[in-house]
């Protein structure tokens, strides 16, 4: 359940960044700060709701679920957590530019983990 909350609010908060990013940093921003800014959002609400099926999903054992939840949690905040962060000039690109590719490496094994363990799925339902 916590997970299933988690994600929720992860949602909620892609929402709430997404408005902000259209409405208060459209001014602030150069073009493409903006675009990288608006990435870390289409990503993070891609991905929240790819949380919400995996932690409601009976498909998913215990283990692949927690397995699944901290790949796509961790990529979440990695990949868009550090587009924020440099888009908003928190930091500087040059100070964490591997933040970024480790998230997105992990969402992608968060991908391939799902896709293997439903293809066992499909294989144990036969």
């Amino acid at each position: 359940m916590k997970n299933l909350v988690l994600a929720s609010l992860l949602g909620f908060l892609s929402v709430m960044l997404g408005a902000f990013g259209a409405h208060a940093l459209e001014e602030m921003l150069s073009p493409e700060a903006l675009k990288s800014y608006e990435t870390g959002v289409r990503y993070m609400m891609t991905h929240s709701i790819v949380l919400l099926f995996i932690n409601s999903s009976s498909v998913f054992g215990e283990k692949t679920r927690k397995t699944l939840s901290y790949l796509f949690f961790s990529g979440i905040l990695l990949f868009s957590g550090s587009i924020f962060a440099i888009s908003l000039g928190l930091v500087e690109a040059r100070n964490i530019w591997f933040v970024t590719p480790l998230g997105g490496l992990l969402l992608l094994a968060g991908w391939m983990a799902m896709a293997i363990a439903l293809v066992k799925y499909s294989k144990e339902k036969k």
